[in-house]
């Protein structure tokens, strides 16, 4: 794999250390070859890096990652019908580098949907224990509908955005593509999570320190919101509550100083 340009490279190097972090075994978001990360590469993400099908995040090289065309990524999803090697073979065209021996991952044209529509940076996909007790409860969406604490939507906005469970793939891209669609409509700005019923969430940050500020955050909610079934179930924010952490001068000042802090 050779790509000589400073800032490909640079981003490459900041998306390994986020798949390890991601995949480090202590946090519990993903174990095996679980997850995927993408990043942008510009301010226009004509291309990404995304992690290659069937790596582990925490012990991943960096020649494991792909560079990937986002507009090429993105039409897969204009093809409603495809079979699993047409699927295949539409991640394989979708490569910046076609002699790279790597299949990309299956999520390909969701991490372009995330990088474009949603706003993101860079994204991190897992599938955290303490999320999938929730994700796969019967009742788990509408307990997942209500705000904790102020500082969930400091870090994670004002609200989650939901995906029913989707085939993995393009109906789940397509899915989620239509749920950040709806999302933007109603709050005027992108997701910071992602939760697809049965499977897991995508955290979209700015940067990949925002994605990990996200995630932490975001699984801090999870343990939080199981553990309040414990004593009768969550006491929720009032959206009025809610609304006011969302526009406090002095929320978007923390917000401001949470991005200048730099990663690893």
């Amino acid at each position: 794999m050779q790509y000589e340009d400073p800032q490909t490279l640079a981003a490459l190097d900041r998306l390994h250390r986020l798949a390890h972090w991601l995949g480090e075994p202590g946090r519990d978001l993903a174990i095996l070859a679980e997850g995927n990360v993408s990043q942008a590469i510009g301010e226009r993400a004509e291309t990404f890096w995304l992690k290659a099908s069937g790596c582990s995040l925490g012990t991943m090289d960096k020649d494991q990652f792909v560079l990937m065309d986002t507009a090429r990524s993105l039409a897969i999803l204009d093809h409603e019908t495809l079979t699993d090697t047409q699927i295949k073979e539409m991640l394989y065209g979708a490569r910046v580098d076609q002699t790279s021996p790597h299949l990309p991952s299956t999520e390909a044209a969701l991490h372009a949907v995330c990088l474009t529509e949603g706003g993101a940076g860079a994204v991190g996909h897992m599938h955290p224990t303490p999320f999938l007790s929730l994700l796969c409860s019967k009742q788990g969406e509408a307990a997942l509908k209500g705000r904790l604490f102020p500082d969930e939507i400091v870090v994670c906005g004002i609200a989650p955005c939901y995906v029913p469970y989707t085939d993995p793939g393009p109906p789940l891209a397509r899915a989620s593509r239509q749920a950040i669609r709806n999302y933007l409509q109603t709050w005027g700005e992108p997701p910071k999570v992602v939760l697809l019923g049965n499977h897991g969430l995508f955290a979209l940050g700015k940067n990949a320190d925002e994605v990990e500020r996200v995630t932490m955050m975001a699984v801090k909610v999870a343990r939080a919101l199981l553990g309040t079934f414990a004593l009768g179930g969550p006491n929720f924010l009032t959206e009025a509550q809610a609304e006011r952490i969302r526009t406090r001068p002095d929320e978007h000042y923390r917000q401001a100083l949470l991005e200048r802090l730099k990663g690893r």
